[in-house]
């Protein structure tokens, strides 16, 4: 495609610290991602970034109460809501020419960004994530916690209370999408390449280097009939050595370096529309090390 020569948005910082896709880490307490977004602030994210702030979209209560597997995707109600709220959001912050840097929460805060970019029109979504999140009735016993079900659910797959908000299923195309990061043993992988949709997973990702994979991507997230693209990063993507305080820690992650390399001509495209930070947990980083270094990590690669 031609070059785009539209001027750069600037960054607003908004926290979507909602919890309600994620089962909680042990019987009765709350999975503690919901802290994400203060954590970051602590390390004086959004003055480092220069970015405006642009506040909270606080989530309903987490409730899991009588909850069964089979019951569906638990907390569907308290998310589609949050879901319409934060939408609402976003759309303003798109609609003054702002590029939110939305800090999570866990994965089912894509959902928002999701639906709000459906209402403008047809966009795409580089999906950075350690797990494919592709769970869904098609293909798993049972659905339950969102946060893993995510991918699946803006492309239309699940229950329709989260799939058919306002009739837009599905609220991302299949060809719109680029999944890198993922574990080489991912159990979607198959059924991805199936539905069109392309993989770098870890050893591609390495074979071909962060930063041409990204580029590889970006040649089918700036098709001309996108309107734009989104990134999605879940922090499970870096390696437990590196970030260990996340709900599912699995081994052969990239390091901080490779997400700087991965993550910076995503960012940098004068077609991606804004950023999502998703599932690091401040209950796992008591001193507050890994806080400091993944806020190095996002500001080295928005910086450039």
């Amino acid at each position: 495609m031609s070059a785009d020569t539209r001027a750069p948005r600037p960054p607003a910082v908004i926290d979507a610290p909602s919890n309600l896709g994620l089962s909680p880490p042990v019987p009765g307490v709350v999975p503690g991602c919901y802290k994400l977004a203060g954590a970051l602030r602590d390390c004086s994210f959004v003055r480092r970034l220069g970015a405006d702030d642009a506040g909270c979209v606080t989530p309903p209560r987490y409730d899991r109460d009588g909850w069964k597997p089979g019951d569906g995707v638990f907390n569907a109600g308290a998310m589609a809501s949050y879901t319409r709220r934060l939408a609402g959001r976003l759309g303003e912050l798109l609609d003054a020419g702002r590029f939110p840097v939305v800090l999570g929460g866990d994965c089912s805060i894509l959902l928002g960004a999701a639906l709000a970019l459906h209402r403008r029109g047809r966009y795409g979504l580089a999906f950075l994530d350690g797990h494919s999140d592709f769970r869904h009735p098609g293909n798993a016993p049972h659905v339950g916690a969102a946060a893993g079900e995510d991918l699946a659910l803006v492309t239309g797959r699940g229950q329709a209370d989260l799939t058919d908000i306002e009739g837009r299923r599905p609220y991302l195309p299949d060809d719109g999408i680029a999944v890198l990061g993922a574990r080489d043993a991912d159990e979607a992988l198959t059924e991805l390449a199936a539905a069109g949709i392309p993989v770098w997973e870890v050893s591609r990702l390495r074979a071909e280097g962060p930063a041409d994979a990204a580029r590889a991507a970006l040649a089918r997230l700036e098709a001309e009939d996108l309107a734009g693209f989104w990134v999605h990063l879940d922090v499970d993507i870096l390696d437990p050595s590196v970030m260990p305080a996340v709900d599912s820690p699995d081994p052969d992650g990239i390091s901080h370096q490779e997400l700087v390399e991965l993550l910076t001509p995503l960012i940098a495209s004068p077609r991606c529309v804004g950023l999502e930070v998703t599932v690091f947990d401040p209950d796992l980083d008591p001193e507050g090390h890994l806080a400091h270094e993944l806020t190095d990590t996002l500001l080295t690669a928005l910086s450039r």
